[in-house]
């Protein structure tokens, strides 16, 4: 469940929204892509988050990260 929570933490940032917002994606939609994500696949972006540097996890890396989630579970 903490890797779920930090996941949709980063959904829920103000800047990824605006970003996702920017591209046409609704952030709310974004959240609900994440909430039905199956507990391996969080984990797997949680840790693939987890192992950017420090400071990557603001603007553009974390939009590439969501924008990869969700066309995974659109596919």
């Amino acid at each position: 469940q903490s890797d779920r929570a930090a996941v949709l933490g980063i959904v829920s940032r103000a800047d990824v929204a605006s970003q996702l917002q920017a591209l046409g994606i609704d952030p709310a939609s974004a959240k609900d892509r994440v909430a039905a994500l199956t507990d391996q696949e969080i984990r797997s972006l949680a840790d693939k988050m987890q192992s950017l540097p420090a400071g990557a996890t603001s603007g553009w890396v974390v939009l590439i990260l969501v924008l990869l989630l969700v066309w995974y579970v659109w596919k």
